[in-house]
């Protein structure tokens, strides 16, 4: 009996040993499961590329405020950096000297008709002398020629009260235009030099607000291409004022602001191969001041249907872009792809995919080219507005 157990207890040892190894064997030959990975297909929708350029904003008008005459500044009526509107009076200068140089002209005009007058009645009296051979006629060409000399020396005379009148007008410096003023130059009790020289004294300046104009610069390959495609009938960076420029400070994320071109140079800088363009933006509150940095976005394109999906599926081959593709029989398959601009955060893609391809959007490091995988939808998000901007990078 004892012989008979131990030999049963070593059959039961060695069919339990040989029934674990199957069972691990079969383990081993399941393998783990095929990896979860979200895919989606790309999203179809009308873009627009945009070219970005950096530029500064100029004022439409900017004007130096300068004396047309000398004297000592006797009031200043503004505060610094208030804003001021056209006809707004500024500076006063002295106006006492030039109030005397006005009653002295007047008072010569009055003294240069009043001799008018009597040459002209002494030659009205000359001409009846003169057929009644009274006098002779040299007499009475004399007298003819002191009426016209009175005549001229009233024309003159009359000139200079109007020149007084401007002097003394041009004691009060008024704004020229609408807009923000800067801070005074000189202080009343200064003496102020005016006229047209070089010289003269710099009393303040003026730069208009609303509306402000956006100068930037663009290369000469960018501006043939927006030549030709407005040349086929695209609103692209043209001379018309109809494209849209959208703007962005910098402190900013979106460029929310909108405006339009309203000049392109006519001539290419030929130190830096570039040309000057200007959009014009509207400033009710006074946020863009002139000198102010910005980014722009100009359509570099028409409209056209593009494929999108997000930067996260896309992987890198040296130079070359790849995604993942998964197809009827989940299996993921690695696709090229050319790459085109981002547009409401997703990446444009010019080649390599159809809009029915299952594209891996999350899970892109679990998958090798030709493994199996379990594919999911991601949830459902609310669809992207059309005519998305494209930024060309």
């Amino acid at each position: 009996m004892t012989a008979f157990v131990r030999v049963f207890a070593a059959a039961t040892v060695l069919t339990l040993a040989a029934a674990l190894a199957a069972c691990g064997q079969g383990a081993q030959d399941a393998g783990p499961p095929p990896p979860a990975v979200t895919v989606a297909n790309p999203v179809k929708r009308s873009v627009v590329d945009y070219d970005e350029y950096v530029g500064r904003f100029v004022a439409v008008d900017a004007v130096e405020v300068r004396a047309r005459v000398s004297g000592y500044l006797e009031k200043v009526h503004f505060k610094d950096g208030q804003v001021v509107q056209e006809g707004d009076l500024l500076f006063t200068i002295d106006q006492r000297p030039f109030r005397n140089t006005l009653d002295q002209a007047r008072a010569n005009l009055a003294l240069a008709r009043s001799n008018l007058q009597y040459t002209e009645s002494d030659l009205a009296r000359g001409q009846q002398l003169v057929r009644d051979k009274t006098i002779t006629e040299q007499t009475f060409e004399q007298r003819a020629q002191a009426k016209r000399n009175a005549e001229a020396a009233v024309a003159a005379n009359e000139a200079a009260v109007r020149q007084a009148e401007l002097d003394l007008q041009f004691t009060e410096l008024r704004a020229p235009i609408t807009g923000r003023i800067g801070d005074r130059r000189v202080s009343q009790g200064n003496l102020v030099t005016g006229g047209t020289g070089g010289n003269t004294t710099l009393l303040a300046t003026i730069v208009s607000l609303d509306p402000i104009r956006f100068e930037f610069t663009f290369d000469e390959a960018s501006f043939l291409r927006y030549e030709r495609l407005s040349g086929n009938g695209k609103d692209i960076a043209s001379r018309g004022g109809a494209t849209v420029v959208k703007l962005r400070l910098i402190d900013e994320t979106d460029f929310a602001h909108e405006g339009r071109m309203d000049f392109v140079d006519n001539v290419i800088e030929r130190s830096t191969g570039t040309i000057r363009g200007r959009a014009q933006f509207t400033n009710k509150n006074g946020l863009f001041i002139p000198g102010m940095f910005a980014r722009a976005q100009v359509p570099g394109s028409p409209p056209y249907e593009a494929l999108l999906i997000p930067d996260a599926a896309i992987g890198s081959e040296q130079v070359r872009k790849f995604v993942y593709v998964v197809d009827q029989d989940n299996v993921a398959k690695q696709v090229y792809v050319t790459l085109g601009p981002v547009a409401d955060r997703l990446r444009v893609i010019k080649d390599g995919l159809s809009a029915n391809d299952r594209v891996v959007v999350n899970g892109l490091m679990r998958v090798r080219p030709g493994i199996k995988v379990t594919p999911e939808q991601p949830a459902p998000a609310a669809p992207p507005a059309a005519d998305a901007p494209a930024k060309t990078k």
